[in-house]
């Protein structure tokens, strides 16, 4: 086998040594490395293919870990993990035990932060930026941020603050016209006529031109001109980028972001200025595979695939939470007209995309913007409609001051349909959806649901929707438990639970899908000779405390949650307890106080003894 320049980069600064035309051939190097690991372990190809060129120029150009490389989300990073010594290691690119498909600073130097979730990338640019000028060093800031990041708030904030204060940085902004599904939103619409303009069409040569020339000490003459200047020659050749100029940064025309030798005669120019400048780099999501290219959206975040034909490999039909989700909505709101679905740029990864086919008015895709999405999601309820907020647990964080105002203090009719709740696998611990049971319960009003089953969840979706005020479901990633999906749904008894399995020894409480782990683990048990009690406790607010004061007359309460414990059901369930004055010892099962990796969830669980096994063991030597 020809051997590759990537088998000889072993840190950043071995880039420096290569032809603007050897990073070309190395550039292809990577995106062969990419394509075959992540077709047999799946992984973000599509953004990380489009981005291998920028990563290439930047590393080329500054010194890493001292001058720093910042990835907003972390999806487009794994060239960024090829030339940063971790080449040997890419084989294990997102599976238990492996390398973490995200940058983990812990893990390598040349990682700066957990890059998991969108639109943070400019603000920690901007702290690392001032902390430098504080100390008064000589670091090159770099951020890497995508179109559709830079529409969520924490970017416009961080622009605005950048701007206002001229803090001297390089803002990349990759703009692919993709985020997970197609971009929506005004900056969108902005991106797409700066790509557009006839004026800059036809005068793109002689702009980039003049702003290579001029990006010296005449550059930053210009810079200081002031805003009238600016906007009087951004306005004549590019329109669209007064946005930017307005916000007080240096906005280049398009640049192709396939072409190296581009891409560094501009960032050495930006580097030169002592201003914040943003390269608007244009790319193709997926680029330089035929497959991903004509389908970023499927090759976003993918299972394993075949190479050849781009083909993605896929299970047996199964029923998954998320389809039994979308069941559930597609039967309640064919019935009620006043039903509508909000989600913040997932409308395939939330089961929405049959809602919006079908009730197109009734859907509303906001973007990267979970704050935005629960605060109109109050105004569509003030507005007598009953919207259903679709939403990642992990990104539900997000949301939680207008949860809470917004929503919570006014009591409104609000359904949260919460997926990805626990631990989901290979995104790791950026992804993980363990706390939102912790604050969700802690809002006045709000009602929680974790269903235990898909049977369950259509149940639940029912009940949600006739309650007044405001309502959480939780569920996991994944296959459910084979169960035929209700087509005539129930309304469930708030705050009651449903007994199981019959047992005098210990109760084991469960919560959503650790029902299963509980039913495993009780017989497991039984054939130790111990009777135990299973309880699905359906609520985690409000509980059953008749079903917890009964659990109480056994030897042993037991709680199971895929849920943080500090903060979590399991210590609502001793606050029960306590305020009965029921005094019998109690174990909390559930997430630690520590972040999961990645890797199968099965083995996860078992490593944090949840799985059923784990479970009857934990018990025994509590009974012992």
């Amino acid at each position: 086998m020809q051997n590759r320049i990537l088998d000889s980069i072993q840190s950043p600064d071995n880039l420096k040594l290569l032809t603007d035309e050897e990073l070309g051939i190395l550039a292809r190097e990577i995106r062969e490395e990419i394509l075959t690991v992540t077709s047999q372990n799946g992984g973000h190809v599509a953004s990380s293919l489009g981005a291998v060129e920028i990563i290439l120029a930047v590393h080329s150009l500054i010194d890493s870990p001292h001058d720093k490389l910042i990835f907003d989300v972390g999806h487009q990073s794994y060239a960024h993990m090829l030339v940063t010594g971790r080449l040997n290691e890419f084989h294990t690119l997102r599976k238990y035990g492996g390398l973490s498909g995200f940058p983990k600073p812990d893990k390598n130097p040349h990682d700066v932060h957990f890059s998991g979730h969108a639109s943070d990338s400019l603000s920690v640019a901007c702290g690392i930026a001032r902390a430098r000028d504080l100390a008064q060093d000589d670091q090159k800031i770099v951020a890497l941020i995508g179109d559709a990041s830079l529409s969520g708030g924490m970017a416009f904030e961080a622009l605005n603050d950048i701007g206002q204060a001229q803090t001297p940085l390089v803002i990349i902004l990759n703009d692919n016209e993709m985020s997970i599904s197609r971009n929506v939103g005004a900056m969108a619409i902005h991106l797409g006529q700066i790509r557009m303009s006839s004026n800059y069409r036809n005068r793109r040569d002689s702009v980039q031109g003049f702003m290579e020339s001029s990006l010296g000490l005449p550059g930053k003459a210009m810079v200081k001109l002031g805003k009238s200047a600016k906007q009087s020659f951004k306005q004549f050749v590019m329109p669209g980028s007064m946005l930017f100029e307005q916000l007080g940064i240096v906005c280049t025309p398009p640049i192709d972001g396939h072409d190296i030798t581009a891409l560094k005669g501009h960032l050495k120019a930006a580097f030169e200025m002592n201003a914040p400048v943003i390269l608007h780099v244009v790319t193709k999501k997926g680029a330089g595979y035929i497959p991903a290219e004509q389908n970023p959206s499927a090759f976003h975040g993918v299972g394993s695939y075949d190479l050849d034909t781009g083909m993605i490999h896929k299970k047996a039909a199964v029923t998954t939470y998320t389809k039994a989700f979308t069941h559930a909505l597609m039967q309640e709101a064919k019935r009620d007209k006043d039903i509508c679905a909000i989600t913040a740029a997932m409308i395939d990864g939330t089961g929405l995309h049959e809602f919006a086919e079908r009730f197109p008015d009734r859907c509303f895709d906001v973007g990267i913007a979970e704050e935005h999405a629960v605060g109109m999601a109050s105004g569509l309820a003030i507005g007598g409609k009953k919207p259903i907020v679709a939403v990642y647990s992990t990104f539900f964080q997000r949301a939680i001051d207008q949860l809470i105002i917004n929503v919570g203090l006014p009591r409104l009719n609000v359904v949260f349909a919460v997926d990805r709740a626990g631990l989901v696998g290979d995104d790791g611990p950026t992804h993980h959806g363990v706390f939102d049971m912790v604050y969700t319960r802690m809002v006045p009003h709000v009602r929680v649901l974790a269903p235990s089953n898909e049977a369950e969840l259509v149940h639940a979706l029912h009940t949600a929707l006739e309650l007044d005020g405001p309502v959480v479901l939780r569920y996991p990633r994944g296959e459910a438990e084979g169960l035929p999906l209700p087509q005539e749904p129930q309304l469930l008894e708030e705050g009651k639970s449903r007994l199981v399995r019959e047992g005098n020894d210990v109760a084991l409480l469960a919560f959503g899908r650790m029902v299963k782990y509980a039913r495993l683990a009780a017989d497991m048990l039984e054939q130790d000779g111990i009777s135990a009690r299973v309880v699905d406790m359906r609520w985690v607010k409000p509980l059953d405390k008749e079903a917890i004061k009964s659990a109480a007359q056994t030897k042993l309460v037991v709680t199971i949650e895929d849920g943080v414990i500090s903060g979590g059901v399991g210590e609502a369930v001793l606050e029960v307890l306590s305020d009965e004055q029921l005094h019998i010892p109690v174990l909390n099962l559930g997430i630690p106080d520590c972040f999961v990796d990645q890797g199968n969830v099965d083995l996860l669980f078992k490593d944090l003894g949840l799985d059923a096994q784990g479970i009857a063991s934990r018990v025994l030597d509590e009974l012992k």
